[in-house]
């Protein structure tokens, strides 16, 4: 079968052999004052005949036709000249072939230049048609909005949205002084971001797009904020991340969500030595269908791993995880596998048959309150025993780099899921490694994980409230699940045999602050949603320990990245808790606790707040 023609492709072919036409008679008739001499006019037309065929070859061999008009750019005007150029060239070559030296030379002179002139003025036209800059009244229909950030990503945002029905761009606010009374594709920066709030209401302006993704976090932040005080809704681009990986461009648009308040700087990746250390290597990562497993399957698979294995117990997690990595990695060989990492004989046999080099070990349970009651000894055999089945597995597999993905909650531990996950560290720390380099990394809490606050408080706000806080007080250390998932790598890649690797998580968060943003940014009115504290849960901290405390850790070539100075390993404790964890019978919560406190002499379980007989409102 045949290909069928490309109606627009055909349209711009025909166009631009018209144009070629057209400018070499109107060349003639300039040369003569619009009256061409008889023996003028036959030459003319017979150089038409070879000269209008010759060039539509050039156009055609110069690829003219691989881009539409609508985004005619610099590069097709470099390729029209280029194309118009070679013609220069070989059309006296074809009139001395065909001896029609009588061509008057003005018009060999002047034919290529007008020639550029008209095809690059036509598909530019066309171009500022369809954006309805020229001749559409339609660009004013679009809804008006001020762009924060008039550097490389707003720019870009100008210029794609100007081909919007949906948004009209009246100007930009940034806080560059050599940028200030400039233009960026005709639309000008009005002034700095301070000036934001004055420069909407004069405009009347309800909408601002935060065009910073590369910002710092503190910039963003006081911008959101700024359209907050100011009742204006706000739309930000995609995060830096997301545009470093090209998964969305400039203009998809989405609200601000509370990670843009919270979050923190991109984080700085040593790409070289990353994709030195997994390209073409096999990685194993446990837990992979949860949040931070999930992602950090992502970010190791943007290295090119020679195969990348998923190891999880749920079916349902590891086939979405699966499924999303094929769409966006084809590339990648993976490896599902489906499994308990309690099940030494299974978690042996995957090891054995997949040798990886690199083994991430997240599967984890980390719900403070559930694992605190009833879930205790669970908790333990996962988290603690589980640790000690994979890592014996990896040592006899002769893995290279074993990475544990710990939580702040292992510092000073005062709950059953906090204890279990430094039972782990301590198995990494105690294990015979035998060649294999054990890496623990410890970080805080993550938005959309697991488990997270956040989701909670969307579903109580889309209720109308009452949001639930535990307390007042209460705090908690944040970031991203690419920033942490990122940082567990480069850990990963730095981190020597037995070291404990600490986030900088930067500054507490009180989780009441958390709800009230949320409220603020879903469009309730703050005032109108409850805020009801209901007490400590069982096992819950008001304070979380500083992670990256300068007298409790060593610093690292990397700022994000600490080394802590924690108690070495027990080979004896890791002895008693492989015989007790293989124990017929489940273990009572107290009990648990009981040998968690011999175990682990930081360990303090805390007593749970008593909710108020009343929860209290803020």
């Amino acid at each position: 079968m045949t290909r069928p023609i490309n109606w627009r492709i055909a349209l711009a072919f025909v166009h631009d052999a018209c144009a070629a036409a057209l400018t070499w008679v109107a060349m003639y008739w300039l040369r003569f004052n619009l009256e061409i001499p008889e023996p003028y006019l036959e030459d003319m037309l017979r150089s038409l005949a070879f000269i209008v065929p010759m060039q539509a070859a050039i156009f055609l061999a110069f690829g003219l036709y691989r881009g539409l008009w609508r985004f005619a750019s610099l590069v097709d005007l470099k390729r029209i000249v280029l194309a118009a150029g070679v013609g220069a060239l070989l059309v006296p070559l074809l009139l001395y072939m065909f001896r029609l030296q009588a061509v008057p030379r003005s018009v060999i002179v002047l034919y290529p230049l007008v020639l550029i002139f008209l095809m690059a003025g036509d598909r530019f036209a066309y171009r500022l048609w369809k954006e309805h800059r020229l001749y559409s009244p339609l660009a004013a229909l679009g809804e008006p909005v001020l762009v924060a950030g008039a550097g490389e990503a707003g720019a870009q945002l100008t210029r794609e949205l100007a081909r919007s029905r949906t948004w009209r761009v009246v100007g930009l606010v940034d806080d560059d002084p050599a940028k200030l009374g400039g233009h960026v594709h005709g639309m000008r920066v009005l002034g700095t971001l301070a000036d934001l709030p004055a420069r909407a209401k004069r405009l009347g302006i309800r909408t601002v797009i935060i065009a910073l993704p590369s910002a710092s976090h503190t910039v963003r932040r006081r911008v959101a904020g700024l359209c907050a005080a100011a009742g204006i809704d706000a739309l930000t681009v995609p995060a830096y991340e997301d545009l470093i990986r090209k998964r969305s461009g400039v203009a998809t648009l989405r609200n601000v969500e509370l990670d843009d308040l919270v979050g923190r700087d991109p984080v700085v990746l040593d790409e070289g030595g990353l994709d030195g250390w997994l390209r073409g290597r096999v990685v194993l990562v446990t837990g992979a269908g949860g949040s931070i497993g999930s992602e950090l399957c992502r970010t190791i698979a943007r290295f090119a791993p020679g195969r990348l294995v998923l190891l999880d117990v749920s079916e349902a997690a590891l086939f979405a995880i699966q499924t999303a990595l094929g769409d966006e990695f084809p590339a990648v060989a993976l490896q599902p596998l489906v499994g308990d990492v309690r099940h030494p004989g299974l978690v042996a046999d995957v090891m054995a048959r997949a040798r990886p080099h690199v083994v991430f070990h997240a599967a984890a349970y980390k719900h403070v309150p559930l694992m605190e009651e009833g879930n205790a000894w669970q908790a333990v055999r996962n988290n603690a025993y589980g640790t000690w089945v994979v890592a014996c597995a990896a040592i006899a597999a002769g893995v290279e780099k074993f990475v544990l993905v710990s939580t702040d909650k292992a510092v000073n531990p005062t709950s059953v899921m906090g204890a279990s996950k430094r039972l782990a560290e301590i198995v990494c720390q105690s294990v015979p490694a035998n060649g294999t380099a054990f890496v623990i990394v410890r970080f805080g809490n993550v938005f959309g994980s697991a488990g997270s606050v956040i989701p909670r408080f969307r579903e109580q706000i889309a209720r109308g409230g009452p949001v639930t806080v535990t307390h007042p007080e209460i705090t908690r250390y944040f970031m991203s699940i690419p920033e942490a998932t990122q940082l567990v790598l480069q850990a990963g890649l730095m981190g020597r045999a037995g070291e404990i690797l600490v986030l900088d998580m930067g500054a507490p968060v009180r989780i009441v602050d958390l709800a009230r943003d949320l409220i603020r940014l879903s469009g309730s009115d703050p005032a109108g949603i409850e805020i009801v504290f209901t007490g400590l849960r069982p096992g819950e901290k008001l304070y979380e320990e500083v992670l990256a405390d300068e007298e409790a850790t060593l610093p690292t070539p990397h700022p994000r990245l600490r080394i802590a100075q924690a108690r070495p390993g027990d080979a004896g404790v890791v002895a008693e808790l492989v015989r007790w964890s293989e124990g017929d019978r489940p273990v009572a919560d107290d009990d648990v606790r009981a040998t968690l406190a011999r175990w682990i002499p930081e360990y303090a379980p805390a007593a749970a707040g008593t909710p108020p007989a009343t929860p209290t409102p803020s």
